[in-house]
């Protein structure tokens, strides 16, 4: 057996990595050609280009690199065409692989790509090219495939990995004392994103609920992760205007910071994925300059915003998003949670539910539904 595969990120060597290696078990002679990262490699991937090439992000930088990318992209294809393998699998990023595959699928090359687009937040006249694409997506939500299933599109929901990853039971103390936090009394994590302008929309309002919290609950303590050295830096000089706030202020550890938490108040984006899996009780808060809340609202399709609320499909977190987003409404969402309500409880018991659905072993299921589509292909 002999597969084409390609990821343009980290996130995405991860998948196939996990992905290559359960494909090893079941066809040990596997042969192995794309884009990938040292992990891919370690699984027997062979590497036509540095997976760096493709790592890009925002606006301007791909348009300096598009001359590249095209490059890269056309001697892909040209090599797939010339040598076609038994299936070509694109690991998310979309830009880049949806094109490639619809052309290996127009010579003849069953495609399959693992992480849906976001069709069932925005664009969704995507799933027209999707649909052109792909033999079948590889989606990681369930509440993806019947999007897909409206627009005759073959997909499959393989589970996510995080869901793998992370048990269902969390050692809160282990957490705390691993981090050198109070066993005794609350703790408060606040995640104001990884990105600097997330930061400084979001940290100065987070602060100010907190420092309201603590005035309430005398035992609270509050811990802060920083994504990296840039937004320690940030993050210090923002709480120079509070000396007073009891905070731990740590390096990166985000999971190990919301599994020592009672509560988490955080922005919206792929962490609150993580909060759920970890049972803590939440409240997502988010806002951008005017500009662009004036666009992304007119884009955005789902009436949540969080993804526990999109798999639970009611408002189970409390969302505070762009004017709502206030330090005031943020501490009265958050007390409830940290003194243990009846809120708190719901949100974990939904929580773990999801989690046991979304637990299927994501890397078997792949693997599974790629063997799937060579075995249709025989038949």
């Amino acid at each position: 057996m002999r597969i084409g595969i390609l990821a343009g990120e980290a996130s995405g060597d991860i998948l196939g990595s996990r992905v290559l290696a359960a494909l090893r078990e079941r066809v040990p002679e596997l042969q192995v050609e794309g884009i990938g990262g040292p992990l891919m490699e370690a699984q027997g991937l062979q590497s036509m280009f540095p997976m760096e090439r493709l790592s890009v992000m925002g606006f301007v930088e791909p348009l300096k690199r598009l001359p590249e990318l095209l490059r890269i992209r056309r001697a892909l294809y040209r090599h797939f065409r010339d040598n076609p393998p038994d299936l070509f699998l694109g690991i998310d990023s979309p830009d880049f692989n949806l094109r490639l595959e619809r052309k290996l699928r127009e010579v003849g090359v069953k495609t399959a790509h693992l992480v849906s687009p976001t069709v069932w937040a925005w664009r969704q006249g995507r799933i027209k090219g999707i649909r052109r694409a792909v033999d079948r997506v590889l989606c990681l939500f369930p509440f993806e495939l019947p999007i897909y299933q409206q627009h005759n599109v073959a997909a499959s929901f393989v589970g996510h990995p995080l869901a793998d990853e992370i048990p269902r039971q969390v050692d809160t103390p282990a957490a705390r004392a691993a981090l050198g936090l109070p066993v005794d009394g609350k703790v408060l994590a606040l995640l104001p994103g990884s990105r600097g302008a997330e930061v400084s929309q979001l940290a100065p309002l987070f602060f100010e609920a907190a420092r309201a919290l603590c005035s309430r609950l005398p035992n609270l303590h509050v811990v802060l992760p920083a994504a990296n050295p840039a937004r320690r830096q940030q993050l210090e000089l923002l709480l120079a205007s509070y000396p007073d706030l009891p905070l731990t202020l740590v390096d990166g550890q985000s999971r190990e910071i919301m599994a020592a938490a009672d509560a988490v108040l955080l922005a919206s984006g792929t962490a609150t994925l993580e909060a759920m899996l970890l049972k803590r009780p939440m409240v997502v808060a988010y806002r951008m300059s005017p500009m662009s809340w004036a666009l992304v609202s007119r884009l955005v399709k789902t009436p949540w915003a969080s993804l526990p609320n999109i798999l639970a499909g009611r408002a189970l977190v409390p969302e505070l998003i762009q004017n709502d987003a206030s330090a005031s409404a943020m501490c009265d969402a958050l007390l409830p949670l940290l003194q243990g309500a009846g809120a708190a409880q719901e949100q974990e018991q939904a929580f773990d539910a999801i989690h046991q659905e979304l637990a299927l072993g994501f890397a078997q299921h792949t693997a599974e539904a790629l063997l799937d589509m060579l075995a249709e292909g025989k038949s």
